[in-house]
């Protein structure tokens, strides 16, 4: 996969959540929450973040949950810059695919935190964390 996230420290085993037959993941792939506990590919800017794919699910397999990672340190890749400590999150509508951002002063969505300083393109170490700031 490109741009595919990897483990690099696992302080949390990842957990089970819920994913369509027809869905597949690849290992490493950044997913996005939706209603009831599923988790789905992130197809946009600043989605509300599962966490990301601990293997892989094969599409029509007659598997419906996937083990999904919401901790750990994972090598993702940069689009734009960022500076360590940066809250980072989704990036898949504006010119990347499986890829991070550096967050906006209003984001509500956050996937984690940058432990490296990068540039457009690099890879960086990321503290996988998401959490929402919705508070709407």
């Amino acid at each position: 996969m490109a741009n595919e996230a990897v483990l690099m420290i696992e302080s949390e085993i990842p957990v089970n959540m819920t994913c369509a037959d027809g869905a597949g993941i690849e290992r490493g792939a950044i997913c996005k929450m939706t209603d009831p506990n599923t988790a789905v590919l992130a197809d946009g800017d600043e989605d509300i973040v599962a966490g990301i794919a601990a293997n892989e699910k094969i599409a029509s397999n007659g598997l419906t949950s996937i083990a999904i990672y919401r901790g750990g340190d994972f090598k993702v890749v940069l689009c734009g810059s960022c500076t360590v400590g940066d809250a980072l999150i989704t990036n898949a509508s504006s010119g990347g695919s499986n890829t991070v951002l550096t967050a906006g002063v209003n984001a509500e969505d956050i996937i984690g935190i940058a432990k490296e300083t990068g540039a457009e393109g690099e890879t960086i170490l990321m503290e996988l964390k998401p959490r929402t700031n919705n508070l709407a």
